[in-house]
């Protein structure tokens, strides 16, 4: 008893302490992260989920929609590999330390006022790591947290969703030297006046008024 004792004591898994403290905001649940310790410290990175259920003593079903869920997080892939003309696939975890990278400089930088949580909020889901570089470069060009949070609000407010059209509400802003909530309310103003003359314009009726004179 006394060596089997001992040879559990000597079967150890790694775990970096960044990952162990910060999972949670990589929005894994408990069970995926038994799942990303069991893969990261495998030395055969092939994908095999039955190996992975017997191991861990999980369902085959659940460790499929385990791995899928992974996968849909962009936490890991699943990759073909052709070695010696034989294609298997293989997981990489790769991403899984990019996404925890980003996360982690995002806490050096992040205020109260919490930019990237209120992305994912507005999204429904987590950011990818291109997203949270596109953030990222916002801020280091001098944008303020509070004009990348209004441009995300216009954007919710014309119901569209989308990187590529804030950051055009961004450049654009910058054109006109928007930088302040005020400025965008004086912009959203004058557009509806605009908009106002324009319509009252179409609607003016030219034919009786040149029948009447």
């Amino acid at each position: 008893m006394d060596k089997i004792v001992e040879l559990l004591k000597s079967i150890n898994y790694q775990i970096s302490r960044e990952l162990l403290f910060n999972y949670k905001k990589l929005n894994l649940t408990d069970s995926e992260f038994i799942i990303i310790i069991y893969l990261i410290n495998q030395q055969n990175n092939i994908y095999n989920p039955k190996q992975i259920s017997n191991d861990l003593n999980f369902d085959l079903n659940n460790v499929l929609e385990l791995i899928n869920s992974l996968c849909e997080k962009n936490l890991i892939k699943i990759q073909i590999v052709k070695t010696n003309n034989i294609r298997n696939e293989v997981i990489n975890t790769d991403f899984l330390y990019e996404k925890l990278a980003f996360k982690l400089k995002d806490s050096e930088v992040k205020t109260d006022s919490n930019v990237y949580d209120m992305f994912e909020s507005e999204f429904g889901r987590t950011l990818s790591p291109l997203e949270f570089e596109i953030i990222t470069t916002w801020l280091d060009k001098g944008l303020s947290e509070d004009l990348i949070k209004l441009a995300l609000k216009e954007a919710t407010y014309n119901g569209i969703r989308n990187f590529n059209y804030i950051d055009k509400i961004i450049y654009e802003w910058s054109i006109k030297g928007i930088k302040t909530k005020d400025d965008v309310e004086k912009n959203r103003k004058q557009f509806k006046n605009k908009t106002s003359k324009n319509k009252e314009l179409f609607d003016y009726d030219w034919l009786n008024d040149e029948q009447d004179n």
